[in-house]
């Protein structure tokens, strides 16, 4: 299994599933909405309504198959949404309100006083040939790639199947009318009142269309020519009801609009895959499946696959569940990289990341409900919109955009929303207060805000913000929280690589584990203040010495040394400095595994110590010899002391001596593997030279090899005739 040695520790306990809590933040609207069309602004009503005591059908849907078709003919008015898009769910009711109140909509007036039934001749849809409907980007990706949607919600109209007027973020039903209106009046000029018209409340299930609007709007609009135009419509009425008869007949002949593709998961089972049904379901669809890679003698599979089946069913209608079995499908398993068992893959359009988590059903579910909420597009927000998921997220990418900001940019931001499932959150904005906050200058840019601190991504180029791996390799850097806790599922994350300022805290002393954890989260800061404070006084000292050797070079008018001094690239690597990372514990769960790891006891008071995980040490005391305590004072004054090289105190073991032995022996060989095989080869030379001269002086007490000193033999004998065996007393060989 590929887990560190802290991943397997805790991996042998139990682990507690973690549970959602709905939002608090439901507004009166959104429960206005819930009790009349029975759903939650996720998604349109697929039930009709009533508005004004007129039927109202459900808004349609377009889909890849049946939007050209549909869209070919009149204009249309299309919400391009996300379903798990905070701004879409909040523009739902102001769109399907907005819909009502046109298709009961009375067109003719002031010509005509009584309201037409909406599925006539004379009803708003045929007299002006203009339609509502929806599209929804989550399901139908790649058509909204197509046309150009990048954020959502996004409100286009389409005049026979050509796109134009596109608006993004329309967030009350006024705005929309207005668009609305100036549309309809293109098709018909002089057809919309010229006062404006009321409109209702959001949610509202009628409005009186005679009363005068709540705002008159003035516009330069011809009543006698809207006046005109109805009596006009009137004329066509019974033309046009005659040619609709005549095509009655025809009708049931026309071939219907393909069904809505079938939602994923019908059956609530894991899909057993081979490598062709792999390829067909998985690799050349936009499908979204999690799958793993199993073997059937794996005792962890095994031990798996109860929670497993039991997630697949609760992800029914929901998200596609598979498993590929590694022992009948090897190849298949070596082309997706499975080197253990079980692995765990979430894909998506060609993509892929691997599942780390615990298998608990609780930890299986919350990452696939996180999951299936990623759309194919980063959420765009205001400022106000980003407060709102700050007292909820405890760390934010945010990416900055203006207009000049191109569609690769946003494809490569894009990619990386499924490598952030189960991390963290990334938005978009253009907002102007959002880039005067944090002092936004040049765009497009990137930052990470964690407890309303951000940390900037520093792209040298315009190139370094499209590329995937430099911006998702310091995102692993900081989608951590400032002060996470430490479990099974992230202790190697959190552990490696780092020096690790870890708070062993008990939940059941409340008044101090509050104060030990805020005592903990302010140490942080001041640290990371006073590293980035260093950092800049480290920049400051090389951009010094750069201008001294610019001044210099020019006084000695030497053209050589002031070309290379002005090419000097101010470069502070951080790579042979070691992180300070910060985290705490639960001492009272994980007691057993603290107890024999640190030798300590949660019982006594919350501690704190100072992890190596590298080099299998750690520090618990300061400098005084007493323990290192959960307060900033004690936790900042020792750190220098244990980061420096050689630390100035004294480390413990987390291991025993003949694990020392052998992990300073592997950990020598992986920091120095020349060095270490140099001094292999002496050592095993230096044996050799040594065993050798105890055999030589062995063989001279003997008399030789093959002689004897006593009698004269040897393993030469030049004297006589013996030759070289025959170095015997009786000159005779037998």
């Amino acid at each position: 299994m590929k887990a560190s040695w802290l991943g397997l520790s805790l991996l042998s306990l139990l682990a507690v599933p973690t549970w959602a809590t709905p939002s608090d933040s439901e507004s009166e609207e959104d429960n206005n909405l819930v009790k009349r069309w029975g759903f939650t602004n996720v998604v349109d009503p697929d039930t009709p309504s009533v508005f004004n005591g007129l039927d109202v059908p459900p808004l349609f849907q377009l889909t890849e198959e049946n939007f050209e078709e549909a869209t070919k003919d009149g204009t249309w008015i299309v919400k391009h949404y996300s379903p798990s898009c905070h701004h879409c769910q909040k523009a739902a009711p102001y769109y399907q309100t907005a819909y009502e109140y046109y298709y009961t909509s009375n067109p003719l007036a002031p010509s005509s006083a009584k309201s037409p039934d909406p599925k006539s001749a004379n009803g708003f849809t045929a007299y002006f040939n203009f339609h509502f409907a929806s599209l929804n980007c989550l399901a139908h990706g790649d058509l909204c790639s197509k046309l150009g949607v990048l954020s959502y919600p996004t409100f286009a109209f389409y005049d026979n199947g050509v796109q134009s007027d596109p608006h993004v973020g329309v967030q009350s039903i006024p705005v929309l009318s207005k668009l609305i209106e100036e549309k309809l009046e293109s098709i018909k000029p002089g057809s919309r009142p010229p006062q404006g018209v009321k409109l209702p409340e959001v949610g509202a299930a009628g409005v009186d269309s005679t009363a005068e609007p709540d705002s008159p709007v003035a516009k330069d609009k011809d009543i006698e020519a809207g006046i005109k135009a109805g009596e006009k419509q009137n004329e066509l009425v019974s033309q046009k009801a005659a040619d609709e008869a005549a095509a009655k007949g025809k009708t049931d002949s026309k071939t219907k609009s393909k069904p809505p593709p079938a939602p994923a998961n019908p059956q609530g089972i894991s899909v057993p895959l081979t490598a062709e049904s792999f390829q067909k379901l998985v690799t050349t669809t936009q499908d979204s499946w999690f799958i793993k890679f199993y073997a059937p003698w794996c005792g962890h599979c095994q031990a798996m696959a109860p929670n497993w089946k039991a997630m697949a069913k609760e992800m029914k209608d929901t998200l596609n569940i598979g498993e590929v079995n590694c022992e009948v499908e090897s190849r298949l398993c070596q082309d997706a990289r499975v080197d253990a068992f079980p692995t765990i893959y979430f894909f998506r359009g060609g993509q892929r990341v691997e599942y780390t988590g615990l298998r608990g059903l609780g930890d299986l579910l919350s990452y696939t409900n996180k999951a299936i909420g990623v759309g194919s597009s980063i959420e765009d927000v205001d400022a106000h919109t980003f407060k709102e998921l700050e007292e909820t997220e405890e760390v934010l990418f945010l990416y900055f955009y203006d207009q000049a900001t191109t569609s690769e940019d946003f494809k490569a931001m894009e990619r990386l929303t499924l490598s952030l499932v189960g991390h963290a959150r990334i938005v978009k904005t253009s907002s102007a207060a959002l880039a005067d906050r944090f002092k936004i200058s040049t765009w497009p840019r990137l930052l990470v805000v964690r407890e309303g601190r951000p940390n900037y991504y520093n792209a040298l180029a315009p190139k370094d913000m499209r590329d995937f791996r430099q911006v998702l390799s310091w995102m692993q850097t900081v989608w951590l929280p400032i002060l996470p806790e430490l479990t099974a599922s992230n202790a190697r994350e959190i552990m490696e690589g780092k020096f690790v300022v870890l708070g062993i805290l008990s939940r059941r002393r409340s008044d101090d584990f509050k104060q030990s954890r805020r005592e903990l989260k302010e140490a942080a800061f001041e640290w990371m203040d006073k590293q980035i404070q260093l950092f800049r006084l480290e920049r400051s000292e090389l951009r010094d010495a750069k201008q001294l050797r610019i001044e210099e070079a020019d006084d000695r008018d030497d053209q050589r040394a002031l070309r290379a001094a002005k090419n000097m690239r101010i470069t502070i690597r951080e790579d042979d400095k070691k992180a300070v990372g910060f985290a705490w514990v639960d001492g009272d769960f994980w007691e057993r595994w603290l107890r024999t790891t640190y030798g300590i006891d949660v019982e006594n008071g919350d501690r704190v110590i100072i992890n190596d995980d590298d080099n299998r040490r750690y520090w618990d005391t300061a400098s005084s010899g007493a323990p290192i305590m959960a307060s900033r004072t004690s936790i900042l004054e020792t750190i220098p002391l244990v980061i420096s090289s050689p630390p100035k105190l004294s480390p413990k073991s987390t291991v025993g001596t003949i694990e020392t032995f052998f992990f300073f022996t592997r950990s020598f060989l992986n920091a120095h593997p020349i060095l270490f095989f140099i001094l292999l080869g002496l050592t095993v030379a230096v044996a050799a030279i040594f065993g050798r001269g105890r055999l030589l002086r062995r063989g001279v007490g003997r008399g030789g090899i093959l002689g004897n000193s006593n009698n004269g033999g040897g393993f030469f004998h030049l004297d006589g005739k013996e030759g070289l065996l025959n170095g015997g007393s009786t000159g005779k060989v037998d």
